[in-house]
């Protein structure tokens, strides 16, 4: 969220952000929106099966000026799956940031999953959210190396770095060229 707020204030990110959604008020997140003055709402999902809080988020999105043709929902950090009621409400309007190098490694452990299968190189994907679980279309990937002897958390600093640098950059060409992907 920093690396989008810093790209917002310099310039480099040449957008409007409407307002943050977090599902609890302790996300580090939320700090750093209401330092920024951007509009936070807490949804929490406690008490609401999957649709139900998909319906919620989607007339809060709605509800802080939000339109199905024209915003894009950048997924930062949002670790729950979506709907398909609300991927297909929100066509290819949702941006991912995925710590694997996609179709390798979708799911929540990654990083994980790269070092125990040995692999030499990992990286990040950003990609439009579908209906499965990362499994929608690539927009962009970027590499690093694993070295010998890499942890989670160096690899995990490695991929951040990327994320951190690159994410304002496709928003910023979604902004410009629309829709990235035919």
């Amino acid at each position: 969220m920093q690396a989008v707020l810093d790209a917002l204030n310099n310039g480099a990110l040449d957008m409007e952000c409407i307002g943050l959604v977090s599902d609890k008020e302790e996300r580090g997140c939320v700090e750093k929106a209401l330092d920024a003055d951007i509009p936070v709402t807490i949804l929490s999902r406690v008490g609401f099966e999957r649709e139900e809080y998909d319906q919620l988020l989607h007339d809060t999105i709605l509800h802080m000026g939000g339109s199905p043709d024209d915003t894009i929902i950048a997924a930062l950090g949002w670790m729950f799956i979506l709907s398909p009621d609300f991927v297909r409400k929100w066509p290819r309007r949702i941006i991912n940031v995925h710590p694997s190098l996609l179709p390798k490694h979708p799911g929540a452990h990654a990083i994980a999953d790269a070092l125990r299968a040995g692999d030499s190189e990992s990286g990040m994907t950003i990609h439009y959210i579908d209906e499965g679980v990362d499994t929608g279309e690539i927009i962009e990937q970027k590499s690093c190396s694993i070295n010998d002897g890499e942890t989670e958390e160096s690899l995990k600093e490695k991929i951040q770095a990327l994320e951190k640098e690159w994410y304002p950059i496709i928003l910023q060409r979604i902004q410009e060229q629309g829709n990235l992907c035919s």
